[in-house]
């Protein structure tokens, strides 16, 4: 089998090898899939650099989440050969082939779309529990996010829609307005120190009490600066490089909170019957295609470099995707 590999943590494009890898036998209740989709998150690129708050162990094979098709089963029935499943979480899902236990593999819903399918289990459910989990919204009310135009933002505006919340969406270009538009974006602001004028404008002064922020550094501060006093902003990334901060007025006069979001921390305590019942709710809308993320193109293993360059880029249109196994 085939494997994208680091040995040592560094600039993504520097340490990643493709390798040949033996097989490995499998043990009782053990299948083994071949891999046919997986992105290139950011969380991916933060653990190449060395960045990430859960570092593998070295040499270790990167990814995350996918989809892939059981080609061989050990004494167990609870899965068979020809299914299309969900890979499991931090599986290292950059390679042709890999062994799960069988009872951990999740199918996939008849008819969906593959690459939709090999996105699911990181960004929409982040996006669900984000909404979710820290402020209790009622429908017609105001939350706002920084970059919305990711995959976790795009999977907020439909998620948010669908629940009757207005968003406010920060981006960094003004051209991506009419697409966040089509896709349910009730508001669509340019990142700069006019954001709180500009909230009080778009809202008529509503009460927005969620903000939600991927950036960090000074555009946290300015989400925390537009919301209403008790506010909360959370955090689950830092696209900036920079720590999340909030200004004295915000903290001090305004009352407004800090709050961090990490889905392998829900997914440490949250039961297991309440994480099958989210992967299941989200699997049916990206069956139905009401849950969708543009692909902004596939790569082969062996262009992992060039999957890498372009997952890195600015101005993507959508997600990369590795497909080992050939195209979909």
């Amino acid at each position: 089998m085939k494997a994208v590999r680091f040995s040592a943590f560094g600039q993504p494009l520097k340490v990643v090898e493709v390798v040949e890898q033996p097989d490995v036998a499998l043990k009782p209740g053990e299948a083994r899939v071949e891999v046919l989709a997986t992105p290139i998150n950011p969380s991916d690129i933060l653990t190449l650099s060395g960045q990430y708050g859960q570092l593998p162990k070295l040499p270790a094979v990167p990814g995350n989440e996918g989809v892939g098709r059981v080609v061989e089963v050990q004494d167990s029935s609870a899965v068979k050969t020809g299914d299309v499943v969900f890979l499991p979480l931090g599986a290292g899902t950059w390679c042709t082939q890999l062994v799960a236990p069988a009872d951990s593999l999740l199918r996939v819903p008849p008819g969906t779309d593959l690459r939709q399918a090999a996105m699911l289990f990181i960004n929409p459910p982040t996006a669900d529990l984000l909404l979710r989990d820290f402020v209790a919204l009622q429908p017609g009310e105001w939350v706002i996010q920084n970059a919305a135009n990711s995959a976790v933002g795009r999977s907020i505006i439909t998620l948010a829609k669908q629940a009757g919340f207005k968003t406010l969406n920060v981006v960094r270009r003004e051209e991506l307005a009419p697409e966040l538009t089509a896709l349910g974006a009730d508001a669509v602001l340019l990142d700069s120190d006019e954001l709180p004028e500009r909230v009080r404008e778009v809202t008529g002064g509503a009460k927005v009490r969620l903000a939600i922020d991927a950036v960090g550094g000074e555009s946290t501060r300015r989400l925390g600066d537009a919301l209403a006093r008790g506010g909360v902003v959370v955090n689950y990334g830092v696209m900036s490089g920079k720590g999340p901060r909030l200004s004295a007025a915000a903290t001090i006069f305004k009352d407004i909170t800090l709050r961090g979001f990490w889905l392998v921390s829900w997914m440490k305590k949250a039961p297991r019957e309440e994480q099958g019942a989210l992967f299941a709710r989200l699997a049916k809308q990206v069956a139905e295609g009401t849950l969708h993320v543009p692909v902004e193109g596939t790569f082969p293993l062996e262009s992992i470099q060039e999957a890498l360059t372009r997952a890195m880029e600015g101005g993507r249109a959508g997600k990369v995707l590795l497909t080992p196994n050939g195209p979909l």
